[in-house]
């Protein structure tokens, strides 16, 4: 589910965080770092989960428009076109994903339904919602389109739902963006042969990713003195201490990596910084981050500095 961008990401949140601290303590900011990520696969399947409360809201309101005193025609005999979605039912039925939620305790909707109150009312509006529950019989295809439009511009967008999630867990608030990017993804390739796998899927790609995160922050730290040596003079304009914060850690993270990982490509660092540095930090800061880096890289191999290993890693 990770790639290596948003490991890169959560280094940078978590160097920049022990930086603040003065009495900061590497162990307990690496854990914090490993944590930081696992709660991704939380919200993941946090938000699969109220899929199934929107379900379960849309099958209470049948059953209470249904004993209406003065109930009409199409309150007696409902829609169960939503309810009866047949991907829901397949992540329902889902042994593998029910048992995570549980041993987990994730199920957040249960205490917060109020929310997803919220998102079945504003579905109950929408046009192609009621187009949907005027279908008599679905395909498969057509209820796995209908959830992935749900997902998109139902529940992605819900701002009162963003508040939520951010109050929740305070990890959570630059992960939102991915998580709801790979649902999406699963959702349209779900089904029984694959269920398993992409509704809890694994954080890690493999072993190396996770060792990647813990080297890459503690190569950063513990290689302070030495990193900003490599910066001093190469910023002709600009002394370390008018350098934007996020800026030197970008910078000393692309550095780490130029130096101490030699299977990653130096385009793969310096692409992959710019990217990070655009999201997150001034609008000027890819410009600048790319010279440096440019000019650090020329410099490493004239030194015959740079030991990268395997085709097409320089």
């Amino acid at each position: 589910m990770l790639t290596r961008r948003h490991i890169r990401v959560k280094v940078l949140q978590s160097v920049y965080a022990y930086n603040q601290r003065p009495d900061s303590k590497i162990d307990s900011q690496e854990k914090f770092l490993l944590t930081s990520i696992d709660q991704m696969q939380d919200l993941y399947l946090v938000m699969m989960q109220l899929l199934l409360s929107l379900q379960e809201q849309a099958e209470s309101y049948l059953e209470r428009s249904q004993k209406k005193y003065l109930a009409t025609d199409s309150e007696k005999n409902p829609s169960r076109t939503f309810v009866d979605n047949k991907l829901l039912q397949l992540i329902a039925e889902n042994t593998t994903f029910a048992d995570v939620i549980d041993k987990k305790h994730l199920n957040y909707w249960q205490l917060d339904s109020e929310y997803v109150i919220i998102l079945f009312n504003e579905l109950r509006e929408l046009d192609w919602y009621n187009a949907y529950l005027l279908k008599k019989e679905t395909t498969y295809k057509e209820d796995q389109a209908f959830i992935v439009k749900l997902y998109k511009e139902v529940i992605a967008p819900n701002d009162k739902l963003y508040d939520y999630l951010e109050d929740k867990r305070l990890t959570w608030v630059d992960d939102i963006p991915l998580v709801n990017t790979a649902i999406v993804k699963a959702l349209n390739k779900l089904s029984e042969k694959n269920a398993s796998s992409l509704l809890v899927p694994a954080l890690y790609k493999n072993t190396e990713d996770r060792e990647y995160a813990i080297t890459l922050f503690r190569k950063v730290v513990l290689n302070e003195d030495k990193l900003n040596a490599q910066i001093e003079g190469k910023t002709p304009n600009w002394d370390q201490e008018r350098i934007a914060d996020l800026d030197l850690i970008i910078l000393k993270m692309g550095i780490a990596e130029f130096l101490y990982f030699p299977s990653i490509p130096v385009r793969a660092t310096i692409n992959e910084y710019l990217e990070v540095s655009k999201e997150y930090s001034t609008p000027k800061s890819s410009i600048f981050i790319n010279g440096i880096l440019d000019k650090l890289v020329k410099e490493y191999e004239g030194e015959g500095i740079l030991n990268k290993i395997g085709r097409g890693l320089q």
